[in-house]
């Protein structure tokens, strides 16, 4: 086992995958604007009287006429806190740190589930996503009162660097290997989920009831306490296997952990599916043809130039049991969660639900890698009662599908099933002309990168079944363990890094898309995926509806159509870029969030033109943007498929996990990773940078911007480290947040 010196930090936060030391327009058939048009409103958006927070862009839907943008954007100053329209404050309920059960609450808390059970009161949980190195290490001591020895094992390695030595070897009686052991563990302690209680006091304040429930489902879970999370569906015929191609942990199907929790769902019954994310920054992704993971010990435990291990290597985990979709009832003190693998195992965004009774049980879910999949899991059974916790037992039988789409919107579900055919996209069809596909008769992925290639893959395997082996449920298990890879050979379509699936109550599933340029991992779809003036390597994002055929959730084609568009607001866009988290409220509007890459936020542009006399990437504009950011875009009114900025996040935060309590009085928000590139900021720190911005007409000019460097929040006291916590949104007056 080696560790790379160089690479230490990213060890820890390798799963970030950020840390780096107006009106749609139309193409063809793939853009329109197909929300509902009505009466004109006054001067604050339909479904809601908030007026707009001013962000460092100007936008369309500002009250800031276009003659005045230049005046009023020639300065602005960024700010370290969640900023809100005039009228509603928030309240912190958890901070990272804060006690829960026999643990503490965990560390970049992303998706949010409240499950009331009585007026103003319930069950929220929260997912945990990764650590950011820059902002956990100082901070650690100060805020759980801990000592890991951190400054140890660094010193260690640039000893083994002063002595030319770029790997350093570890084995088992090296006492580094075991300080190294010790962070692990406690890095993946601060991931997971958290479940805590809650209520709302006589003045409208949320708080902690700290009941008998609260308790913590970490990265670690099961390693020293027995706290196994459990499993169902055909890959726990893998899971028990003893004699693999690969590496066994021999727990059979009971499982350590669950960590990379990022986005998720709610179920009708009031559970909650936890989706694991970035699972491949901390134990290998690959697998063997029989579904086994390769071991740990083939992988160096930090990304080195090729290879991505993490701290679940140094402890020996199993590969092939993360990267699912876990289900945890709040209200049940002893579940500490079942990964359901008719789901896939994939680097899973979100699980949209569709429930209706006398129907098919329907999951939605993206992989959130570029040339990612949208996935649909269909149940063999019917669901009775959709508010039964008997539906949980639907989800150990079904099938997974992913999408294909066609280019006039269409587009149909392909089985994930042994007798599926092999038939891989071209790789000229995929932005950055490659798609990587399973690798035989030796395990893992091969990246494709001709169409002569992909005839000859083809040639060689006509079914998925063909790819695997095993008796056939252990086939099974190893497709939906490989669900990517096994995807990609049955031609599912190239997506650009899915985000969100929600479905709306009507049945109308929402998709963002967070990026559509291409990467290691592949690319998009460039007959699907493209932007306002037909670039195919778009960045910005978009927002999709997808109608089932019939409205059934069970069916076998759709229809598709792009219903927003990130971007600049003189290029198209609606003004914000890589939308991330949706959220559906009782009017059925979208609220979004975004998520730009923390070291993205408030970049400087002098100009959009580099040294070379070439125009800076769409990527690195990214900083004329500023914060994340919280929008609002109305699906019926005058002012249907416009965005409206509802807030800004703190300093290098992305806001994620947007809920809403029933009465639609409070929008929980989930603040993740403050201070993820600048730490703590100290002493006020800030800088002035200049943005060659754009008024939403095309002219081009000069603003100045005050940034801060780290961050204080939430306590906004100097100095103090900053905390991912959630935070609950209100009118200052009580009403609803919408209408």
């Amino acid at each position: 086992m080696t560790v790379k010196r160089r690479h230490f930090l990213m060890f820890l936060g390798a799963s970030a995958g950020s840390i780096a030391l107006a009106p749609v327009a139309q193409i063809g058939q793939k853009f329109s604007m197909p929300f509902q048009t009505g009466a004109a409103q006054a001067s604050t958006p339909n479904g809601l009287s908030f007026i707009p927070v001013k962000g460092p862009m100007p936008l369309e839907t500002s009250s800031i006429d276009v003659a005045n943008q230049v005046a009023e954007y020639s300065s602005y100053t960024v700010i370290d806190d969640v900023v809100l329209p005039d009228g509603f404050t928030y309240d912190v309920i958890a901070a990272w740190g804060d006690p829960v059960g026999d643990s503490h609450f965990g560390y970049n808390n992303d998706y949010l589930s409240f499950v009331e059970t009585g007026e103003g009161e319930g069950y929220l949980t929260v997912n945990h996503e990764y650590v950011s190195p820059l902002a956990w290490i100082p901070s650690y001591e100060p805020v759980l009162g801990k000592v890991l020895p951190f400054e140890q094992v660094q010193a260690a390695l640039e000893v083994a660097g002063e002595d030319g030595i770029d790997a350093y070897s570890l084995d088992d009686n090296d006492p580094i290997k075991a300080q190294i052991r010790e962070i692990s563990v406690e890095a993946l302690v601060d991931q997971g989920l958290s479940v805590i209680s809650i209520r709302k006091n006589a003045d409208g304040v949320w708080e902690r009831t700290n009941s008998g429930n609260d308790r913590r489902i970490t990265g670690a879970s099961g390693l020293d306490d027995g706290r196994y999370l459990g499993s169902t569906g055909p890959a726990t015929a893998v899971f028990r296997k003893t004699r693999v191609q690969g590496y066994t942990d021999g727990l059979g199907d009971r499982i350590i952990g669950s960590f990379g929790n990022c986005s998720g769902g709610t179920t009708p019954w009031g559970t909650v599916l936890s989706a694991e994310e970035n699972f491949q920054a901390q134990v290998p992704e690959p697998v063997y043809a029989d579904g086994s993971s390769m071991s740990p010990g083939d992988k160096t435990f930090v990304i080195d130039d090729e290879d991505v291990g993490g701290q679940g290597n140094v402890i020996g985990l199993a590969g092939n049991k993360y990267g699912w979709v876990v289900e945890v009832d709040p209200a049940n003190p002893n579940d500490y969660g079942v990964k359901h693998t008719w789901l896939g195992r994939y680097r899973h965004e979100a699980v949209g639900v569709r429930a209706e009774a006398g129907k098919q049980l329907a999951f939605y879910s993206g992989c959130d890698r570029r040339g990612g999949h949208l996935y649909k899991f269909v149940s063999t059974g019917t669901v009775s009662d959709p508010q039964s916790k008997a539906n949980s037992r639907l989800l150990a039988s079904g099938m997974l599908y992913g999408a294909k789409f066609n280019e006039d919107g269409t587009g149909s579900w392909i089985a994930l099933a042994p007798d599926t055919p092999v038939n891989p996209d071209l790789p000229r069809t995929i932005e950055g002309g490659m798609i990587p596909l399973p690798n035989r008769p030796d395990g893992g992925i091969v990246k494709v990168d001709s169409d002569e290639a992909v005839q000859q893959f083809k040639q060689q395997f006509s079914t998925l079944g063909q790819l695997y082996s095993g008796t056939d449920r252990e086939r099974q298990g190893a497709i939906l363990i490989d669900a990517h890879y096994a995807a990609n050979a049955a031609g599912v379509t190239a997506t650009a890094r899915p985000e969100d699936t929600d479905v709306r109550p009507d049945g109308t599933l929402f998709i963002t898309y967070t990026s559509g340029t291409s990467g290691g991992d592949g690319g998009p779809d460039k007959r699907i995926f493209v932007g306002p003036n037909g670039e195919t390597s778009y960045e910005y994002g978009w927002i999709m509806r997808l109608n089932e055929d019939s409205n059934e959730p069970a069916a076998m084609t759709f229809t598709w159509e792009m219903v927003a568009l990130g971007g600049e607001p003189a290029e198209g866009g609606l003004g914000f870029a890589n939308p991330d988290n949706l959220e559906i409220d009782a009017s059925g509007n979208l609220w979004m969030v975004t998520d730009m890459s923390s070291d993205k936020h408030n970049r400087a542009v002098p100009s959009r033109v580099d040294e070379n006399g070439e125009a800076v990437s769409q990527s690195n504009l990214r900083g004329l943007f500023g914060n994340n950011s919280i929008w609002f875009i109305p699906t019926s009114g005058n002012d249907a498929g416009k965005a409206f900025l509802f807030g800004m996040g703190p300093i290098d935060s992305e806001t994620t996990g947007p809920f809403f309590t029933r009465d639609q009085q409070t929008l929980f928000l989930a603040v993740q990773h403050p201070g993820e590139i600048g730490g703590i900021r100290t002493d006020g720190a800030a800088e002035t940078r200049e943005y060659a911005m754009k008024t939403t007409a095309g002219q081009e000019f000069k603003q100045t911007r005050e940034v801060p460097i780290g961050s204080n929040w939430p306590s906004k006291v100097a100095n103090d480290p900053p905390k991912p916590a959630v935070i609950a949104i209100r009118r200052t007056d009580g009403g609803r947040l919408t209408t």
